[in-house]
């Protein structure tokens, strides 16, 4: 163990963060998301048993978001038709805001299959144990500048 670091980040993800450069992206897959078929092209690392939020909340004490681009976080719109409310993304803006002064504006959505194929670009995809409809989120990590506290 380490600290200032959370137990529920496995090794592996540890590394894989580290590894990533400007612009990478991390996806963080609820339990329905096709998280094996979409990592074929880069790592899948598993996190049963954790909900994305407590996942997303452990990587943002880590990584920063890209500071170059208007929305570096993006999740999977609503299909239309289904009729689902989204309060988990209310959670994701309250963690998102505690890391990032763009708050909500940090947060883009798209459509389920331009999601699952920008996933498919992805550095590496977390599959997760959460059972909320619309959970998945892609995360674009930025830079640590050279005069950035780290703690």
């Amino acid at each position: 163990m380490l600290k200032g670091i959370s137990p529920i980040l496995p090794p592996e993800l540890l590394s894989i963060m580290c590894e990533m450069g400007h612009g990478d992206t991390l996806v963080i897959a609820d339990g329905n998301f096709p998280a094996a078929s979409i990592a074929q092209g880069s790592r899948l690392v598993r996190c049963d048993g954790h909900g994305v939020p407590e996942i997303l909340e452990a990587i943002l004490k880590l990584y920063p978001l890209d500071q170059y681009v208007e929305k570096p976080v993006t999740l999977m719109d609503v299909v239309p038709g289904d009729d689902c409310a989204t309060p988990i993304w209310d959670t994701y803006a309250e963690l998102i805001s505690k890391v990032d002064e763009r708050g909500r504006d940090a947060i883009g959505t798209i459509d389920r299959f331009p999601f699952y194929d920008e996933a498919k670009k992805a550095y590496a995809v977390i599959a997760t144990s959460e059972r909320a409809q619309y959970a998945n989120i892609i995360l674009q990590k930025g830079v640590v500048f050279e005069n950035e506290q780290i703690d």
